[in-house]
This record gives C-alpha cells, structure tokens and sequence, in this order.
C-alpha cells in the first residue's frame, strides 16, 4: 500500500497586526490508501485547520503535504482546486448544500463541475443508497438536518473521490440521527474503499476508522491504532 497522504513537519501560523498565533506546530504522519484516520482534540486545538491544509483549502506556513504524490504547497489555487476536483470528496458539519438547486442537482453538482454528461441516473442512484429515492425534488430547506447531511455524503462520493474529508459531520444532529447518519457515511465510504480522514469529538465516532490522531494546543501528542 502507497501512503495516500504524507504529512512533514506542518506548521501553521497566522500573523495579526499585534502577534502571531501558531495553530498547529510541527505536524508528522501519513496515511495509507483505503484506511481511515480521525483527528480528535478539544476546540482551539488545530483540528479543522489540519483538515483544511490536508484537503489543499489553504496552505501551511512551513512543512508539506503530499496528497496522491501530489506536492500540495507548490501548488497555485487553480491547480489545488483541480486536484480536490479531481480525487477528493468533502463533508462539512453545516451540510453546505446549495439552497436554491434540489438534492439530486446538489448530487449531481460535482460531476457537472467536471464537465461530465449523462449524470442524473448515477445521482439518483446514490440518493437510493442513502434512503432519499422519495426527496430527490425536494429543496434544502425542505429536508430535515439529518437529510441535509445524507444529501451531502451522496454528493460526496458520487464522483469516487479517492480520499474524503469528513469535518464534524455528526456535529449537528441530535443523537439518534447522527447514528443513522454515521451507519451510512462508514458503510458507503468501506464499500467504495474510500481513505477516510474526519474530525470529531465524539471518541465512539473516532473509533470507528481505526486510528486516531490527537491534538492539544496545535501539538500532535498521540497517534492511537484502535
């Protein structure tokens, strides 16, 4: 197995005009294809910024990150926007489905971004896989939460990302429907044999990818094979 992501001596530092706030210091790891990595720490520990880096939305300020083979800091915009395009699938806590479009063309939407045709059969089929076959028409505002974050896990995958970003993805559901809604998530990412990489607080969620990365002032004090 090839390391999938390869992260080296990450620092990110953000500069105000009073002093400097050092996020995450000094990060190491790697990740190989078709295994699952969670990162966990309390809030203000770097999690989510360690994600946004991983997935190329922004970049480090010392350090780098290998994404396929994929140098991610020599990379402009444009270029690490194609990559995550092109190979990697998002899952956001605030679902981030476009309120004016229906949940199949939210599903169909990153297919469409690759200039992809005769899409409608596939996103409809991953709406199936996630229970929605009767809300496809439906708009977001139209959909409960727990339906919003089904929507948003078949439109992450219907493009066979080769790595998903998963940030909080339960943290807005009640306790009953982020069940649900982690069943699902896990069960379609083993069956496509996605590498997972999601941040959470919720340790039983953790658990369930295996390994767990945690964070504490932006510090990587432990790498847990669970």
């Amino acid at each position: 197995m090839s390391h999938i992501l390869h992260v080296k001596h990450l620092t990110k530092t953000f500069k105000s005009a009073e002093r400097e706030l050092t996020v995450l210091k000094d990060i190491n790891f790697s990740l190989d294809e078709g295994q699952g990595l969670s990162i966990v720490g309390p809030s203000g520990s770097g999690k989510t910024t360690l994600l946004g880096l991983c997935a190329g939305l922004d970049q480090p300020t010392n350090g780098f990150i290998k994404l396929l083979d994929i140098e991610l800091n020599r990379l402009d915009e444009d270029d690490r926007a194609y990559v995550r395009n092109q190979y990697v699938g998002f899952i956001f806590q605030n679902f981030h489905l476009l309120p004016t479009i229906n949940a199949l063309e939210n599903v169909m939407l990153p297919l469409e971004l690759r200039g992809e045709k005769k899409i409608k059969g596939r996103a409809e089929e991953m709406l199936a896989r996630v229970g929605l076959e009767e809300r496809m028409e439906h708009y977001p505002s139209q959909l409960s939460g727990g339906e919003q974050q089904r929507v948003a896990i078949a439109r992450a995958f219907i493009a066979s990302p080769k790595i998903l970003f998963a940030d909080e993805p339960t943290g807005n559901l009640d306790e009953e429907t982020a069940e649900i809604v982690s069943s699902l998530l896990f069960q379609i990412n083993r069956e496509e044999n996605t590498t997972l990489v999601l941040v959470t607080h919720n340790l039983n969620l953790a658990e369930n990818t295996g390994r767990i990365l945690k964070l504490e002032r932006g510090l990587l004090i432990e790498d847990i094979t669970v």
